[in-house]
């Protein structure tokens, strides 16, 4: 599937002269698809580090396209930015597309990427961005309880503590030095994006997904969804990042439940569990990656029409 640079608009109208969305040309066809998904990666991803974006965007139908994000945070940028960062760069790629297209918008993400989703509908000044039309998320997984699986329980305990003390002491944006924990990631990460992906008191602003969560905790997020954005669940079945230990079903079922007793609306016929799919799905088989594609496109069919293309 080939692709074409979609710049989100000239440096001059957004301020933006670095970010860029690549959305892949539709294949035999001459019109221009008026429904698009604007895809967002996860930690360190970046243009097609996530494979099965090709196989979606072969999979669409001609009135649908996909684009890829180029954000601050992409690749190695996450370390040194915020969710906040992210939803305003997105809200101006929206309001971008909303120029040239007629029909839905919707937001895919992966991995980091579902919580910028989050955050886009539900974070704070969710009312001020442009409105999408529909949330994907795919691969949910709790960056905390990720980090607890490979990283020794003394390292994560110290490296908290001096992100912390760098936070209390008005050094938030500053680098965590790296001897704190032990180079785990290979970019620099500030204090305070270490703390919201890890924060040892589950209140890091990265933290939407953790299996440990309250209902209290949920409702801000879950069961704040707009109504008028449906939102799509997709879990990796066989996700490397997550405890084997969680019932990553039971886990699912509760979002729609606590989004359900909001205003919230969920996909349930697409949402679920992904058999098979490793975090990424790259190198997964075809029929797991498939599998993924019928979801999203099951999603789109039945989002409401806004345009005859």
């Amino acid at each position: 599937m080939g692709g074409r640079p979609a710049l989100m608009a000239s440096p001059t109208e957004i301020g933006t002269p670095r970010l860029i969305a690549f959305e892949h040309g539709p294949r035999g066809n001459s019109t221009r698809p008026q429904n698009i998904i604007i895809f967002i990666g996860g930690l360190s991803d970046g243009l097609h580090t996530v494979s099965y974006v090709d196989s979606i965007a072969d999979g669409l139908p001609p009135s649908w396209t996909i684009a890829q994000t180029l954000l601050s945070s992409s690749y190695t940028g996450w370390g040194t930015s915020t969710l906040q960062r992210d939803v305003k760069e997105l809200s101006k790629c929206v309001s971008y597309f909303r120029t040239i297209k007629s029909g839905n918008i919707v937001l895919m993400g992966h991995s980091t990427g579902c919580q910028d989703v989050m955050e886009y509908l539900t974070g704070p000044g969710h009312e001020t961005r442009a409105p999408i039309d529909g949330g994907i998320i795919q691969a949910s997984v709790s960056d905390r309880e990720a980090i607890l699986m490979t990283m020794k329980p003394e390292i994560y305990h110290r490296s908290c503590a001096a992100a912390q003390a760098m936070v209390d002491n008005g050094d938030g944006d500053e680098i965590l030095p790296s001897k704190e924990t032990e180079s785990f990631f290979p970019c620099p990460v500030t204090a305070k994006r270490w703390l919201s992906l890890a924060s040892p008191n589950h209140d890091g602003e990265d933290d939407y997904f953790s299996s440990d969560l309250t209902d209290e905790q949920l409702a801000k997020t879950f069961g704040s969804l707009p109504a008028s954005s449906p939102l799509c669940i997709l879990c990796s079945g066989s996700d490397e990042h997550v405890e084997q230990s969680i019932d990553k079903s039971a886990l699912v079922e509760r979002w729609i439940s606590i989004a359900k007793k909001g205003k919230g609306k969920v996909d349930e016929q697409s949402s679920g569990i992904i058999d098979g799919a490793s975090h990424n799905l790259n190198g997964n088989p075809t029929e797991v990656v498939f599998g993924l594609v019928l979801r999203v496109l099951g999603f789109l069919n039945r989002l409401p029409s806004k345009s005859n293309l």
